[in-house]
């Protein structure tokens, strides 16, 4: 953005928006950060600085420096600076590669950056790289799903799931089933939204198949052996066929 006086109404792009909604709604970030990103949410929604420094409890002069400073400085601005006192050991140049390298790369065996992993590739320390994360709100260990199911008796289900752990029947077999589907070709409906700062990767929790085998699996606890069926779909006609071909293998008691 250009230095000067920031506009009346602030102008958000749609990524500064999902950064600042998603700050704005954090739970564990800072509550100071959490005030800064509502403060230019709602500038960018046409409030005065009076109409905002009311809503908050603030002052109209920290109201006008936080607007001031996001125009000049992005997202990166509402984080605090660092407290006069001792000279810092690491520039800001250090501190930019450790941002870009969490949010741009990834280690060759692994999927996210450890504390000890980017500490080692940067020759930083742990903590100094926790100090730097817990700063920019930077969590890359962490998901977050945004989509729900759009089964209309989604709470019904898992309301009946659930109360098999919580309120068993007495006298109930209940047979858990699962479906392993790593090993399956699957891509997620929609793109995963990277990582940023102050909020976490999201990703969401429905996927496509893409033309592979369906393998159904149960394991004869008291043999120990696999009882497997392949099937090219994935629907309950064939996992009905599946029960019958258990039914055939096990004892009738």
């Amino acid at each position: 953005m250009a230095m000067g006086r920031p506009k009346a109404t602030l102008e958000l792009s749609s990524g500064q928006r999902q950064q600042l909604e998603s700050i704005a709604g954090s739970r564990s970030l800072p509550a100071g950060l959490v005030n800064r990103a509502r403060i230019v949410l709602m500038s960018a929604a046409g409030e005065t600085n009076q109409q905002i420094a009311r809503r908050l409890g603030l002052s109209q002069a920290t109201v006008g420096k936080w607007r001031r400073r996001f125009w000049q400085q992005d997202v990166t601005g509402l984080h605090d600076e660092l407290r006069p006192g001792r000279p810092r050991s690491i520039g800001d140049e250090s501190i930019a590669r450790l941002v870009r390298k969490t949010l741009e790369t990834k280690p060759q065996d692994g999927t996210h950056w450890s504390l000890r992993q980017v500490a080692r590739h940067t020759q930083l320390s742990k903590s100094t790289v926790h100090r730097i994360w817990q700063a920019f709100g930077l969590q890359p260990h962490r998901q977050r799903h945004f989509k729900l199911s759009k089964d209309p008796f989604f709470v019904e289900k898992v309301r009946d799931i659930a109360g098999l752990y919580l309120n068993p029947p007495e006298n109930a077999v209940v047979l858990c089933v699962d479906e392993k589907s790593q090993i399956q070709a699957l891509e997620r409906t929609q793109p995963m939204l990277p990582m940023g700062l102050g909020y976490v990767e999201g990703v969401t929790h429905d996927y496509r198949r893409h033309g592979t085998t369906t393998l159904f699996a149960a394991l004869d606890t008291a043999k120990g052996t696999v009882i497997t069926q392949c099937r090219r779909r994935h629907r309950h006609q064939e996992y009905l066929n599946f029960l019958r071909q258990i039914e055939k293998n096990v004892p009738p008691d």
